[in-house]
């Protein structure tokens, strides 16, 4: 019999997993040490996010084997309000120390590199509460215990593409869902990347194009996703920031731009990042019951109906966030949700429950019983995008979660929620307007969570700092009329655009 081990690492893309023989949450510091001393491994990097959600990095270069074990037993200082602006200058200093479940061989150094992501410590070497690795941490502990599930999540991570356009087979305008080439133009760059962001632990589904392309400016602009296999809540969170890193370092060596920016023009698709998210009990599922949704995943979506405004904050961090949440682009406006509706925020998309093989039916030489049918039902929050402040999103969702077993009244609130039509139809804006709005701009979402700022305080899961630290952030902008003003003023929405460009 096969071990779940060796299945694991046979023929895995990761150097790492191949050589050491072990899947990364296995990594202990000798197996990463003898790896680094035996292919002579002369740089390690620190990567750990900051407010600004992107990856901050330090370089250490290993001189021998003394220091190599220094750094990874005890890891190093840094700034942490230079990192964190609600961190005081008189208390920042912090320490950054290695998780080695997360190390990876950099796909990008002539030199061979090892890197690493981190954990916040303070000088009473303990876990920084405000760190978001460790809010998401607390949070779903908090979700284990209450519920005896576990949290489980992918990403659905949208971007933009950028390059002068040669006017060569152009695809069709807001039409490059799927697109292949020579109409898609970057499918070369895109399964790069895909390989590049698997090689350092990334669990990919698969890549694509997607809707948004246009010209602008002799410029082209192509949008593309890259799907997740669902994971543990916490590697989900590591996975979408190391590709990010992964895509925009790629797309530098190509001479090529990239974005993640939620709204670049008018009327073309925004870029979205959407959390799929399901229960487990071991290793099964617990979303579905006797065929339909179980008891338990509609008290998780009631809580994502209660945090759903508030969730913006996290989710939806610049003004620029607010021209993509309209009615009519396949994003969310109102509170609520449905079965493969994408006009909803919560979607609850085919989960393979048919009953049957459909590969045997396509494939009429297969025996039906070699297959079984997977249970892989999951629920997708649509509302974040590429600003997304990923760790803080995700925790977010699992203190929704653990609040909707909370509620006693979670399934009266999952079914006064739930539509089964296109709400953005006409005749359906009675019920459009009996539903909650999101938030139309920071302002709106930096009131919605000092609203329910408790919630989120609960058990000391987000701490108080970093709440204000976000609300104070988000009324910064003082975008109040910001849609009104980009519309009175199209070089104010192009502004907004160009300064938000490279944002998460």
């Amino acid at each position: 019999m096969i071990s779940t081990m060796s299945t694991f690492c046979d023929y895995n893309i990761n150097p790492l997993v191949q050589a050491i023989g072990k899947e990364p949450a296995a990594f202990t510091k000798k197996d990463l040490t003898d790896y680094i001393v035996n292919h002579e491994v002369r740089i390690v990097n620190f990567r750990y996010v900051a407010a600004d959600g992107r990856l901050k990095t330090l370089n250490f270069p290993v001189t021998n084997r003394q220091y190599l074990d220094t750094i990874l037993s005890y890891g190093e200082r840094v700034d942490g309000s230079s990192l964190f602006p609600y961190i005081a200058a008189d208390s920042s200093d912090l320490y950054v120390i290695p998780r080695f479940s997360t190390a990876y061989l950099d796909p990008f150094q002539e030199i061979p590199t090892i890197g690493f992501l981190c954990s916040y410590f303070t000088k009473d070497g303990e876990p920084l509460e405000s760190a978001p690795e460790f809010t998401l941490r607390k949070a779903h502990k908090a979700f284990q215990e209450r519920t005896g599930y576990t949290f489980e999540a992918m990403g659905e991570l949208e971007f933009y593409i950028v390059a002068d356009d040669d006017e060569r087979f152009p695809a069709e305008d807001q039409h490059g869902y799927h697109e292949s080439t020579p109409f898609a133009k970057f499918e070369a760059f895109r399964t790069d990347a895909i390989r590049c962001i698997a090689q350092v632990g990334g669990q990919i589904k698969y890549g694509h194009c997607e809707v948004g392309n246009f010209t602008l400016d002799g410029k082209i602009y192509e949008q593309n996703e890259i799907e997740f296999l669902v994971n543990p809540v916490e590697s989900a969170a590591d996975q979408l920031m190391m590709a990010k890193w992964i895509l925009r370092s790629l797309a530098y060596e190509y001479g090529l731009d990239i974005t993640f920016a939620p709204k670049i023009t008018t009327g073309k698709a925004g870029s979205g990042l959407h959390f799929h998210t399901r229960m487990m009990k071991g290793d099964r599922s617990v979303m579905i019951k006797d065929g339909s949704l179980s008891d338990d995943a509609r008290r998780a979506i009631a809580g994502y109906m209660k945090f759903a405004s508030s969730l913006t904050a996290f989710g939806n961090t610049n003004p620029t966030s607010y021209f993509r949440l309209v009615p009519h682009q396949e994003a969310p406006t109102s509170v609520c949700w449905g079965d493969r509706n994408r006009s909803v925020l919560v979607r609850v998309p085919l989960g393979w429950s048919v009953g049957h093989s459909m590969c045997a039916l396509a494939n009429p030489l297969e025996d039906p019983a070699d297959f079984v049918v997977p249970d892989k039902q999951t629920v997708e929050m649509r509302s974040g995008d590429g600003s997304a402040d990923i760790y803080n999103m995700l925790a977010g969702l699992v203190t929704a979660a653990r609040t909707g077993f909370e509620m006693p009244d979670a399934l009266e609130v999952a079914e006064s929620t739930y539509v089964d039509v296109n709400i953005h139809d006409k005749k359906n804006e009675a019920l459009l307007k009996s539903l909650e709005q999101l938030p139309a701009s920071c302002h709106e979402s930096a009131l919605c969570l000092e609203k329910n700022r408790a919630l989120y305080e609960k058990d000391g899961i987000f701490s108080p700092s970093l709440i204000d630290g976000t609300i104070a952030k988000l009324k910064a902008y003082k975008d109040q009329r910001i849609r009104h003003e980009a519309t009175n003023d199209p070089k104010k929405m192009a502004e907004l655009v160009r300064k938000y460009y490279y944002c998460g």
